[in-house]
């Protein structure tokens, strides 16, 4: 019931209709031990870290059920999501300069004619004591997300290359991407490797 109001459309008056929508939209989960801090701000489309995103892969309209190409547990939170092409490329930009700028603040300086305090390199840089240079990097990213969605082939390889630099980058599509200890789906991982700044 929840996803039919959400999606604004109704299986018993428009089966096809409903059907399509539901085609469009997957299903974020998170694990119940997140609790509240991690859980999505309604309507924002924020989530926390360990998201995974799946298909919705059937309904039953007798039952009013939702099948997931996932186990679900007891406790655990579901939010219904859609991919946006804008939000996707934003966040991609977004995870590189930030890699960047923590990795190697002095090429990111402003300009000198910045007042001084403007070109202070970031805490977590200035923490991390000396600067390091990024070796590599290896992008791995969902078939999904590839070509179309990005807009052509490799755009995805060029954001990151124009966000990281001019390093050695190699990057290949998968049908699940592996970080920590989860297997996600519809996202991107990227391992940056690094050496001391001489």
């Amino acid at each position: 019931d929840v996803l039919m109001d959400t999606l604004g459309v109704s299986l018993a008056e428009d089966p096809q209709g409903a059907v399509d929508k539901v085609r469009a939209t997957l299903a974020g989960l998170m694990e119940a031990q997140q609790g509240t801090a991690a859980a999505p701000q309604e309507h924002t489309g924020h989530f926390g870290t360990d998201t995974i995103v799946r298909h919705i892969i059937g309904l039953d309209g007798a039952r009013h059920g939702v099948a997931l190409a996932q186990p679900v547990s007891d406790g655990m939170r579901l939010s219904f999501c859609q991919r946006n092409v804008a939000a996707a490329r934003a966040d991609l930009v977004r995870i590189c300069a930030e890699i960047r700028e923590e990795l190697e603040p002095e090429e990111l300086e402003l300009p000198a004619t910045t007042t001084p305090a403007a070109a202070v390199p970031s805490e977590a840089a200035a923490a991390a004591g000396a600067a390091q240079r990024i070796a590599g990097a290896i992008y791995v990213s969902c078939s999904g997300r590839g070509g179309p969605h990005f807009g052509g082939p490799s755009a995805e390889l060029e954001l990151v290359r124009h966000a990281l630099g001019d390093v050695p980058l190699v990057g290949f599509f998968a049908g699940g991407e592996i970080a920590h200890h989860h297997l996600y789906g519809y996202t991107g991982v990227l391992t940056v490797f690094v050496q001391p700044q001489n």
